[in-house]
């Protein structure tokens, strides 16, 4: 019995370690984007400055665009959302906006309210409302683009609010690359410093947008769709196969099989389109569950696809399996601390090594994200925030970090425990300050 409980501490052990080394190579690659983001800066902002430079047609040339705005039990912060894309800068007659309202209270009534009031005015706009949910947002999307027949769609969840040369700006890179899937504008916020979950909040999405995404695109890997402020072409839609709501996460989902397809994307740094961030923990962290749970989902549906693709170069297909392994991040920490924990009970006499490789891997990850998260501020925010508050944002994302992870545990025990049930898709509430 003592061997076989030895036995089972060292292979408890050995999980640990392996843990340890995946979490430290996942971390690790935000540091290689901070390294391949400097390298790569300058040649691609300006390639983004001569894309922005284009010139466009005639107004009586430009194509007809449709601004998509999701919703679903949005509240008065719908009004602001759809008045915001009616005022953008297009030819009236080639801009048309729908909105795509699923909603179930009095929302559906200020939709319909809203559209008449513009639809007064002179603008091309309709209310879609559905009387099921199916599919949820890309079932939205998937319908409404059926019901048109033009070819480029501008697709803003209700809290952003476009600038209105947002189309002048975007549109002049499918002038520039015909060839083009979508153009990815990047967040901007409202409400960043409403309190300290919102500046954390700030903070780590100026590194996801302005390191991550940036330098995927200048490196030429794949660049995934944000789900808003961005501009979609059809061609690329219909060949990657549509919109589907069998997902959370129908925005990454799209974008792979796009670009399996070979449709590429663009990203602009320099066009900022303001939303609203969710100011309370218990929304931020339902928010941040269900972008787990559909990256985990998207991540097991593609890296068959990817691995098998004929159209994608090996540098392509690591660059992508790389992306998507960062859904591991949470279950790999959950088994590693799982199995450390039984191996130090099993046998206490391997407790200090195993402390040792858990403070060691602890270290390596605070030494990334520090970068990282700093990186992306000071590219972004060109360092405005100083280092004081910025280490206070950083013990508030560590916060963040253990919460998402516990709740997540939590999230699929419950689960496990209970009868399977249908994906849902779990809108992040919005109050319109």
């Amino acid at each position: 019995m003592t061997a076989i409980i030895a036995f089972l501490a060292l292979f408890l052990a050995a999980v640990f370690g392996v843990c340890c080394l995946l979490l430290a190579a996942f971390i690790g690659s935000l540091l290689y984007m901070v390294v391949l983001h400097h390298r790569l800066k300058r040649e691609g902002l300006e390639h983004e400055e001569g894309l922005l430079m284009t010139p466009l047609p005639p107004d009586s040339e430009l194509p007809h665009v449709v601004v998509q705005i999701p919703s679903f039990n949005e509240g008065p912060v719908l009004r602001r959302g759809i008045e915001a894309a009616a005022q953008l800068d297009w030819p009236r007659d080639k801009l048309h906006v729908q909105i795509l309202d699923d909603s179930t209270d009095e929302t559906a009534e200020l939709a319909r309210t809203v559209a008449a009031e513009l639809q007064g005015k002179g603008f091309d706009i309709v209310a879609l409302q559905r009387t099921d949910r199916s599919g949820f947002k890309g079932g939205a999307l998937h319908e409404a683009m059926q019901q048109t027949p033009y070819d480029y769609f501008a697709i803003f969840d209700v809290d952003y609010t476009p600038p209105a040369d947002f189309l002048r700006r975007c549109m002049r890179v499918f002038m520039a690359e015909p060839n083009t899937a979508f153009v990815q504008a990047r967040f901007d916020f409202l409400n960043p410093h409403e309190n300290a979950l919102t500046e954390m909040q700030m903070v780590t999405l100026d590194a996801h947008l302005g390191i991550e995404q940036a330098t995927r695109y200048w490196a030429g890997h794949p660049l995934p769709f944000n789900g808003t402020c961005g501009i979609w072409q059809r061609a690329a839609i219909e060949a990657g196969g549509g919109w589907k709501g069998d997902t959370v996460t129908e925005d990454l989902d799209l974008t792979y099989r796009g670009w399996v397809k070979g449709w590429r994307a663009v990203f602009l740094t320099s066009v900022a389109v303001p939303g609203e961030l969710p100011a309370d923990t218990k929304t931020w962290l339902r928010q941040q569950q269900r972008w787990q749970d559909g990256f985990r989902h998207v991540s097991m549906r593609m890296f068959p696809v990817i691995l098998m693709s004929r159209g994608m170069s090996l540098a392509a297909k690591g660059a992508a399996l790389l992306h998507l392994c960062m859904s591991l991040n949470q279950p790999v920490l959950l088994v590693g601390v799982v199995s450390g924990v039984l191996a130090g009970f099993l046998a206490p006499s391997l407790v200090p090594l195993l402390l040792a490789a858990f403070f060691v891997t602890l270290a390596w990850v605070l030494v990334c994200a520090t970068t990282f998260l700093r990186a992306g501020h000071n590219f972004i925010r060109d360092g405005e925030m100083p280092p004081w508050r910025f280490a206070v944002v950083l013990l508030r994302f560590v916060a963040g970090q253990v919460a998402t992870v516990v709740r997540s545990l939590f999230v699929h025990l419950r689960k496990a425990m209970a009868a399977p049930k249908p994906v849902v898709f779990d809108r992040t509430p919005k109050r319109g300050s």
